[in-house]
């Protein structure tokens, strides 16, 4: 019995070359994963913050129950989320947002709207200044002085950011003329009824639907010529908004996308219309050629001149 064979001499620069070319196609393939690029005018920068602490968030700590009794309906901050505003709005300044917000959209409640006015308002008012006040003195016995509208940006109250309709008393609003009394420099013009019609005390609405009407306002934003916009809501509105994103994210990014918010928590987003929602052209792209030239690409240029090649080619060959 002779000496067993050799076994087969392995090429390792065969191999590692197939190796080296599979994990470049690999690489390749991966190489925008987790990546997206989108033209700037198809994009919104959000500002999404909820509300600072309310009296129904202190009744309703340890019993959701206890939001029902009559004395929560439409709840003001507490002193605790006064506080909770006053350093917000400290951030505010110190981030530059206060330069760059262009419209302040708030749900027609009265927690929202003075977390909004508190934030991102004007100065105190002043007596002589013939501008309106966001809100007037002591506004639902705040305590708090009258805020200014000046050099700031709109206000508007929008009912598709309002909190989970119906059950809850403290997630029912006062009427829009009660509300104009006390934040006067609000728009209110797209709020139809004077009267809250949509709140019912028998049934709320569900997850789901509370969700769809995220996307509809999400998809209303396009409808705003603005491109950097402060959105003030509420937990359930906002987490089951944030929670249709992120899904193609890593988990990490979803995290932190659809985490629960705390109160007066504000976190920051890009809205991308990929979808031709919007109709919004773009301010700074240019076209260049101006004046006009010739601007053969070289990829082109070298195309190109390989198939003038392999003419001359075929052509030495008597093929052509």
């Amino acid at each position: 019995m002779g000496p067993p064979p050799d076994p087969p001499k392995t090429n390792f620069r065969s191999v590692s070359r197939r190796f080296l070319l599979s994990t470049a196609a690999v690489f390749d393939m991966d190489s925008t994963a987790g990546l997206g690029l989108y033209p700037l005018n198809r994009c919104k920068t959000l500002h999404m913050v909820r509300h600072a602490q309310g009296f129904h968030n202190v009744a309703g700590e340890n019993d959701c129950k206890e939001h029902l009794p009559y004395d929560l309906f439409d709840p003001s901050l507490t002193q605790l989320g006064w506080e909770q505003v006053d350093n917000f709005r400290n951030h505010v300044h110190a981030s530059g947002l206060s330069k760059r917000i262009e419209l302040v959209i708030t749900s027609p409640m009265t927690r929202t709207m003075q977390t909004a006015v508190g934030a991102f308002g004007g100065e105190g008012y002043i007596d002589g200044v013939d501008v309106t006040p966001l809100m007037v003195e002591n506004a639902c016995d705040s305590g708090r002085p009258a805020a200014s509208s000046l050099n700031c940006p709109p206000f508007i109250a929008v009912e598709l950011c309002r909190e989970y309709v119906g059950l809850h008393l403290c997630d029912k609003r006062r009427s829009i003329s009660e509300y104009k009394s006390l934040f006067p420099a609000i728009d209110f013009s797209l709020i139809e009824s004077d009267e809250d019609i949509l709140w019912k005390q028998e049934v709320g609405e569900t997850n789901e639907e509370i969700a769809a009407r995220g996307i509809k306002f999400m998809k209303w934003l396009w409808t705003r010529k603005e491109k950097e916009i402060a959105v003030i809501s509420h937990s359930g509105f906002l987490n089951n908004t944030v929670d249709q994103f992120g899904n193609d994210c890593h988990l990490l990014v979803k995290s932190e996308i659809c985490s629960h918010f705390a109160n007066c928590e504000l976190r920051s987003f890009v809205l991308v219309d990929r979808g031709m929602i919007g109709s919004d052209s773009s301010s700074t792209n240019y076209p260049g050629k101006i004046p006009y030239g010739t601007d053969i690409p070289c990829d082109f240029a070298k195309e190109k001149l390989q198939g003038n090649e392999l003419k001359t080619v075929r052509a030495f060959n008597g093929l052509i």
